[in-house]
């Protein structure tokens, strides 16, 4: 091959390289202005639209890399995610740790204090699927020197590796060990909360329902649950069939996520959505802690009942049945485990798809005297509290909830 020749290869492979590359940028801008509906309270439209754009195009190209082979898609999101918030320590001491095979960060206020002080448990979200210690950097700084508290934030084992229980058992295992060594750390045993958002808020209300019976280890004083997911079988609740296009939790990325922590196959994705997938046993069972009618009027005004219930799939349900075990879905726990719980601190956001289980675990809590405190953000959006100290990139509903969280933990 002569050099002509050559150069004219490389031309034709740059120029084809650039075209597939703006293709798959043009495809995703047009795809998430024809499918995304930016809610009406939310100020700054034109922003959030940035934003999941640049979300949207990040796991596009994500799952391009991983269909050649180059990385898992979670990966690549996680590595843009980490590239593109610079860490800051804001007055503390950070120190990377081990607790056996689970990573862990531990932020330490540097100011020298007279007595024991508060202890935070901080488990991160992003669907098992992105987050991570370094995402969640700031926002955990920020909480500890807001509070003046001890936090341990926890690196726990996510997709495409590992799949549940994985997540769940690095969270109860760093808490039990962070438990167990509050005198190292300095912090009150009578003081410790636990505090998560999204799929972090489900592990920390898991694992307070796992420890809360247990005498050999202090007690957690508080869950502090942000827009958490709490079940992941029943899709038909007013919020989850309202808000399905809303950033930057839509339906499909929920149900996504959802099936590939639970190892589920995404073929029986539209059959969860339709309930087809729950016996009538088992909607029996637990019809009475998730009907729609538990749920306040002015979070229906939009809602429409299905016309005729979907038939019962028996080969869906016994591929999804274990969605309904209380260490994935905590808002089917006992009777009996919901009235030992801690108070509660309950961040709900008006346009998120889970906003409704959010209300029916708050509702679950009241009714077996659990004392609640509920923050509901009229213009928030699932994710925004990740948002808070990204400057141009924030939004008034992320600086909202960062507030109310410390405010809430500094009156404990």
């Amino acid at each position: 091959m002569n050099m002509n020749s050559m150069l004219y290869l490389v031309g034709f492979l740059l120029a084809t390289m650039c075209l597939l590359v703006l293709g798959v940028n043009v495809w995703v801008l047009i795809d998430d202005l024809r499918t995304i509906d930016v809610p009406p309270s939310v100020l700054h439209p034109v922003k959030l639209r940035i934003l999941h754009y640049g979300f949207h195009l990040t796991t596009t190209w994500g799952n391009i890399f991983e269909k050649m082979k180059i990385c898992s898609m979670s990966q690549f999101v996680c590595f843009v995610q980490d590239s593109l918030a610079p860490k800051e320590n804001l007055g503390m001491f950070v120190k990377d740790l081990h607790f056996g095979t689970i990573p862990v960060r531990i932020f330490h206020p540097k100011a020298a204090s007279s007595k024991p002080r508060r202890g935070i448990i901080f488990c991160h979200g992003g669907g098992a699927l992105i987050g991570s210690l370094d995402s969640y950097h700031n926002l955990c700084a920020f909480l500890a020197r807001e509070t003046d508290s001890v936090l341990m934030s926890v690196g726990y084992r996510k997709l495409p590796y590992y799949h549940h229980p994985s997540l769940y058992y690095d969270c109860l295992n760093a808490s039990i060990h962070f438990l167990n060594s509050l005198k190292v750390y300095g912090v009150d045993p009578s003081r410790v909360v636990i505090c998560g958002d999204s799929i972090g808020g489900a592990v920390a209300a898991i694992v307070t329902q796992t420890l809360s019976s247990r005498t050999d280890i202090p007690k957690i004083r508080a869950q502090v649950l942000i827009y958490p997911v709490l079940q992941a079988f029943y899709f038909q609740s007013p919020s989850h069939l309202t808000n399905i296009n809303i950033p930057f939790l839509t339906q499909e990325f929920f149900i996504t996520c959802v099936c590939k922590y639970l190892a589920i196959d995404l073929s029986w994705k539209d059959t969860m959505l339709t309930g087809a997938s729950i016996s009538p046993s088992a909607w029996k069972k637990y019809e009475k802690w998730l009907s729609p009618e538990n749920i306040p009027k002015r979070f229906k005004t939009e809602y429409r009942p299905p016309e005729s219930p979907t038939p019962f799939n028996d080969a869906a349900y016994l591929e999804t049945k274990h969605a309904m075990n209380v260490d994935i879905s905590p808002l089917l726990a006992d009777d009996k485990i919901i009235t030992q719980l801690p108070e509660a601190f309950i961040v709900s956001l008006h346009w998120d798809i889970v906003r409704d289980d959010v209300l029916l675990y708050k509702k679950r809590l009241e009714d077996h005297g659990v004392p609640v405190t509920w923050h509901h953000v009229v213009d928030g959006f699932h994710g925004c509290m990740l948002l808070f100290d990204k400057k141009f990139f924030s939004f008034p509903c992320s600086v909202n909830i960062m507030h109310a969280v410390v405010s809430y933990i500094k009156g404990l």
